[in-house]
């Protein structure tokens, strides 16, 4: 494969000297799928993003990962030497344009019914997205009706309807508890959520570090007896401001997230719980809490991977768009609208796309 990978390498640079462009991003991207750890093929698909897509993000992105590959490769470390500050760059203008769009956000009042509305709507989306995640297939009915009732639905899934109720509880916690708590954030906190997220479906192992090895896909987290060295390094870090001052909110609140999950100190229950201490540091610099689509679960767990790979700005990146359309979606929905009777279709098994004010309107009706 190697080989081949080679071959398709050149084929791509002759296709350039063609300019066949559209061809050649093909053929670079069949090369990296032969072999996706060959730092020349990383560097040379990085310079044609650069130079005939003007894609500095993913041509920076492709020289850290040559870099990760091969630490001594010269032109990697030249050309993300001569990138990586255009790109720092365009990441916070883009972080100073969602503080603006939150500066809006804190211009409507909390009396605003609409916002209120959208505030108890998006309580409700959150745990169903969050569940769905995971793999939980209730949709955002069901789950608003057990939040709501406590009832459990014929014929469905008792431990996926356990699931809601856990998380319920979980952000409950946070947003009674912790967000307004001052002080440091500790170990205890951590249980205390994961102790919630698991109590109905596992009480033996909620708010228990985990005593076994586990295997996330290719991942191998840190053994178990490392928890405690671990768990106290990363919340040193959380708490530290030396660590953490110059990083923006939403780059603290993801790193965090990514090192927590990292860590993996939980039998099950560590992505629920990474979310929840993510949005956790967010609303306690004043943003809302973030909502992560289901439907964007294969996203999401790529850009996990490219952390685990050497490179977090993608999730941070990824994480700002959820905040931006999370922030977006609440100002619309603070405003009058007259969709409100029109009928539109449930279908949260299917996920086509449909934005969240349809199904926040859906659930008011």
């Amino acid at each position: 494969l190697r080989h081949e990978a080679v071959i398709a390498l050149h084929s791509a640079l002759n296709l350039i000297t063609s300019n066949k462009f559209k061809k050649a991003r093909k053929v670079f991207e069949h090369a990296l799928n032969l072999d996706p750890s060959n730092s020349e093929i990383l560097v040379e698909y990085g310079q044609f993003l650069e130079y005939h897509h003007n894609d500095l993000i993913n041509a920076e992105h492709y020289y850290t990962r040559a870099l990760v590959k091969q630490p001594t490769n010269l032109r990697a470390l030249e050309l993300k030497k001569r990138t990586l500050p255009l790109v720092e760059e365009i990441d916070q203008k883009y972080f100073y344009f969602i503080d603006n769009i939150l500066k809006e956000f804190y211009r409507i009042p909390d009396t605003n019914p609409y916002l209120r509305r959208a505030k108890r709507n998006a309580y409700y989306l959150h745990i169903y997205h969050s569940n769905g995640i995971e793999g939980n297939t209730l949709n955002l009915r069901e789950t608003q009706y057990i939040i709501e009732t406590h009832l459990a639905i014929g014929g469905k899934s008792l431990i996926e309807q356990q699931e809601v109720l856990g998380l319920d509880l979980a952000l409950q916690y946070v947003n009674c508890t912790l967000v307004n708590r001052l002080g440091l954030i500790t170990l205890e906190d951590i249980l205390e959520i994961h102790r919630r997220v698991l109590g109905f479906v596992n009480p033996i192992e909620a708010g228990q570090l985990r005593k076994q090895q586990v295997y996330v896909g290719s991942f191998i987290p840190p053994i178990y007896n490392d928890l405690p060295e671990y768990l106290d390094d990363f919340l040193k870090w959380l708490n530290s401001l030396d660590d953490t001052r110059d990083l923006h909110a939403i780059e603290l609140a993801t790193i965090a997230h990514y090192k927590f999950v990292y860590i993996h100190p939980f039998i099950d229950g560590n992505g629920r719980t990474g979310r929840l201490l993510m949005n956790l540091i967010l609303m306690k610099f004043g943003y809302p809490p973030v909502i992560i689509k289901k439907s964007e679960r294969f996203i999401y767990y790529s850009h996990l991977k490219q952390a685990n790979d050497g490179d977090i700005r993608p999730l941070i990146r990824f994480i700002a768009k959820c905040t931006e359309r999370t922030l977006t979606e609440l100002i619309q929905q603070s405003q009058t609208t007259k969709i409100t009777r029109q009928d539109l279709r449930l279908n949260d098994d299917y996920d086509n796309g449909r934005n969240f004010i349809e199904e926040r309107v859906i659930i008011i009706e």
